[in-house]
């Protein structure tokens, strides 16, 4: 077995082992990892208190230099590393790319971050008395990342972390471990970081998951998983009082009007439901339409949707990849049985065969939907969306904020006071106007409501809220 776990400094072997399949094409067996040991995990707590001291200590122009450094390198290797993320994963190989370049700016942009220094310092109500207001860092900070962006989501949280003076430890899913070890090597490979500053454990949710979580010298987390891990991990954290940080589900509306252009509605329908093979917290799998166009923007949906090629994550032309894994497949076809049940199946619903054994399958579409039905308050988190028809613009934002979540949405409208309107009172933490529900920018806030998110907003100027605490200090200046 290779030495994939970062402990300390120091590449080490872990035990057992975990089997990373190419869900493109399952004879095709990437490597075999093993999980970090309860005393290894233990050894990264310790050694990064210990660099933590150091790093928050480092001249902030050193350690924009070396965030830098990290950022240049992941766009340089972008090709390489994006198509061992697309192989590990299944996105298609322009998505793979393209979401480690994303990475790479996400630590340029908190290079230069680390040089924004924030502060205040004002008069007190008391004479001769002055306040300042500062921040200092957290201290080590507890990772844990998803499959569906293995090296977007560690970088964007590990950037800023790092940028206002942090240490790391990194727990990826078990899932997809290549792209973080790339990551991993990476920063590894950058001077002047302190031995243990940033660490790489992997291991399961229950296992290495679990002690993170409860461990006492983890000052914070930052998680971006499944409600239910995301409760569970609270709890485990509230014990010792840390700073918690949670990305969960969601169930994403767009909301298509009567005045809207439909090649615009159907093709924000399209990227936002079905790019990534729909594995995003982002895609909209819940599309309310006016009834006035509902026949129409059906009708085109089903046409853009059919016309999606499906393949191998490498091959060049390839729409749609495979899902993540086996059980992603049978979960997502166990929904589309309950589907059948509650609405009409109009498109898709079926395995598919392709040149390579893998976890292919149709994109899927229900039509007349209710939505109160499980596919429209559950997160599938699959290439499946659902059509619901309202009679009014009202009865559309109402629909779309009768969810649990609320993380991401969309309206397509062409109405100026529609829009407005949406945005106003559209109960989500994101949300666009004539463009799809996924996709984002990397130097703004991201974040729900309600129980897509708990804690302060990742990325932008707001990450700092998250990795850093603030502190008072009152001056006098010694004399009557």
């Amino acid at each position: 077995m290779k030495n994939n776990n970062y402990v300390g400094g120091h590449w080490v072997t872990g035990e057992g082992s975990i089997k990373n399949i190419n869900p493109s094409d399952t004879n095709d067996i990437i490597d075999e990892y093993t999980n970090a040991t309860s005393q290894q995990l233990n050894d990264a707590i310790a050694s990064a208190h210990i660099a933590q001291k150091k790093w928050e200590n480092v001249n902030i122009e050193k350690r924009a230099n070396i965030l830098h450094n990290i950022g240049s390198e992941l766009i340089k290797q972008s090709k390489e590393i994006g198509t061992l993320l697309s192989r590990e994963e299944g996105k298609t190989l322009p998505e793979g790319i393209g979401e480690v370049v994303r990475s790479g700016q996400q630590f340029q942009y908190y290079a230069a971050s680390a040089l924004r220094q924030f502060g205040e310092n004002i008069a007190s109500t008391r004479d001769g008395v002055s306040v300042e207001m500062s921040r200092e860092p957290v201290g080590v900070c507890g990772i844990i990342s998803p499959w569906n962006f293995p090296i977007a989501i560690a970088a964007w949280k590990a950037a800023p972390a790092m940028a206002f003076g942090n240490a790391i430890v990194l727990k990826p899913a078990s899932q997809t471990p290549a792209s973080a070890i790339a990551l991993t090597k990476i920063i590894s490979e950058q001077k002047d970081i302190p031995e243990g500053l940033f660490n790489l454990v992997l291991g399961g949710g229950g296992t290495i998951g679990h002690q993170i979580s409860g461990h006492k010298d983890i000052a914070a987390i930052s998680f971006t998983g499944s409600v239910g891990v995301g409760k569970t991990i609270y709890m485990e954290a509230a014990k010792s009082m840390k700073k918690m940080q949670l990305e969960m589900g969601s169930k994403n509306p767009l909301v298509v009007m009567d005045d809207a252009d439909l090649n615009i509605a159907v093709a924000c329908a399209t990227n936002g439901g079905y790019g990534g093979t729909g594995q995003k917290c982002t895609a909209s799998s819940r599309l309310i339409v006016h009834e006035k166009v509902y026949k129409e923007f059906t009708e085109k949906l089903i046409e853009s949707i059919s016309a999606l090629k499906v393949g191998h994550a490498l091959e060049e032309g390839s729409q749609m990849g495979p899902v993540s894994s086996e059980a992603q497949l049978q979960s997502n076809l166990d929904y589309i049985e309950v589907g059948k049940r509650e609405a009409k199946l109009a498109y898709g619903g079926n395995p598919m065969n392709m040149r390579t054994p893998g976890y292919y399958m149709e994109p899927t579409l229900f039509i007349d939907g209710d939505n109160k039905s499980r596919i429209n308050q559950e997160e599938m988190f699959g290439p499946i969306a659902c059509v619901i028809p309202v009679k009014s613009y009202e009865e559309g934002l109402e629909v779309a904020n009768d969810t649990i979540f609320g993380l991401s949405s969309g309206i397509v409208t062409q109405s100026l006071s529609k829009a407005a309107d949406f945005k106003k009172n559209i109960k989500t933490g994101v949300t666009t106007v004539n463009l799809p529900t996924a996709g984002l920018d990397y130097h703004v806030p991201f974040g729900g409501r309600k129980a897509s998110s708990f804690g302060p907003r990742e990325q932008g100027t707001y990450a700092h809220e998250f990795y850093t605490h603030v502190k008072t200090t009152y001056v006098s200046p010694g004399k009557i």
